[in-house]
């Protein structure tokens, strides 16, 4: 297994964790915390694709205002 993958399974299983340890501390439930601790992850999924594009596409547009925001230099 390579590394990145071993590292990305290891932060999906530390997420989960987390998550459902937060979960359970508000609401006490063990079916809400698992489900909680399930479906966050889902969205965030879906968001984070979502959030790549619109950076892909604003870096196309406007690659100086990207170069701010990450600190780049411009040569």
């Amino acid at each position: 297994m390579s590394r990145d993958l071993s590292k990305t399974l290891s932060f999906l299983i530390l997420h989960l964790l987390v998550g459902f340890a937060v979960a359970y501390a508000i609401t006490g439930s063990l079916a809400m915390a698992g489900g909680i601790a399930l479906i966050e992850p889902s969205v965030n999924a879906v968001v984070f694709f979502f959030h790549e594009k619109f950076w892909n596409r604003r870096s196309e547009r406007s690659p100086r205002i990207l170069n701010l925001l990450l600190h780049r230099h411009s040569t």
